[in-house]
């Protein structure tokens, strides 16, 4: 996806990250906030990465507020290996609104 090789309906194109629906959403609202550098996952960060990881932050902020979540309340979150619900290994943030989400999620 981050190359283009798959094509895939873009809710936010830049040159550091792209966003994306989640094609399995877990709520009305489910996208994906991809960075374009390829980072397996989570454990693969370091300080060095503050940036991009604001980056994304503020994509899914500016999305949630697009999308009509950010007065009511929306999720963040990383899933980090198998047990933690990561099917894929390429670093990227939900974003999850549009319903209540309980504890977990």
């Amino acid at each position: 996806m981050a190359s283009g090789a798959m094509a895939v309906d873009k809710l936010r194109d830049d040159d550091d990250v792209f966003a994306i629906h989640d094609i399995n959403p877990r709520a009305p609202v489910h996208v994906l906030i991809v960075p374009r550098e390829h980072i397996p996952g989570a454990r693969q960060l370091d300080s060095a990465k503050g940036p991009l990881l604001t980056r994304l932050v503020v994509t899914a902020n500016e999305l949630a507020e697009q999308l009509k979540v950010a007065d009511s309340g929306y999720r963040l979150t990383f899933n980090v290996g198998d047990e933690g619900g990561q099917t894929i290994d390429h670093l990227h943030l939900h974003l999850l609104g549009g319903r209540r989400l309980g504890s977990e999620g």
